[in-house]
């Protein structure tokens, strides 16, 4: 039988409604998300050849409050370094890669500026799927044009979180 979307979202509320840490957490609802990157059924629901760049709700949990988000993204896209705030996000692959790169912030937060370090580079394949708990600073880049699925623990965009200024902020 298919792995669903439906089923994939049942499983990540009780998941995020049982006990345990949250980058527990996290880490299952990742794993889970790798058999729906891959069934067929669920891509063709999700992404066409004709799709637009930009991203799409495919689930919101009112209880819980996670989103599902369909992203086609453009080859060549290069994000700057951001972190999800107080919430959390998962990323998985379709088709193509996803480029990540990690950082930590080596100066005390309460200066204005910013000094991040690279900590780590890896690649994100049709697939697979990587979690990043709350306040993990990170960026993406599609080196071709991508399907992602992202998972996230609330609308991100109405939370307050941290965004790399390049004139402001430095990485070494």
């Amino acid at each position: 039988m298919a792995y669903t979307l439906d089923a994939f979202c049942s499983e990540a509320r009780a998941t995020l409604k049982g006990d345990g840490a949250i980058a527990a957490k996290v880490d299952a609802i990742a794993k889970r998300l790798q058999a729906l990157l891959t069934e067929p059924s669920f891509v063709a629901s999700a992404f066409s050849e004709n799709d637009p760049p930009g991203k799409k709700t495919l689930f919101h949990d009112p209880e819980t409050d996670f989103y599902v988000l369909a992203h086609v993204q453009d080859g060549g896209k290069k994000g700057t370094p951001h972190s999800h705030g107080e919430s959390w996000a998962i990323y998985g692959n379709v088709t193509n890669i996803t480029r990540m790169t990690e950082y930590e912030r080596v100066n005390p937060e309460s200066e204005e500026a910013a000094t991040l370090r690279k900590t780590r580079v890896y690649d994100v394949g049709p697939g697979q799927t990587f979690g990043y708990p709350p306040g993990m600073i990170h960026s993406t880049e599609h080196p071709q044009k991508a399907w992602v699925v992202r998972v996230t623990g609330c609308d991100l965009d109405a939370l307050p979180r941290y965004r790399f200024r390049k004139f402001r902020d430095t990485i070494i």
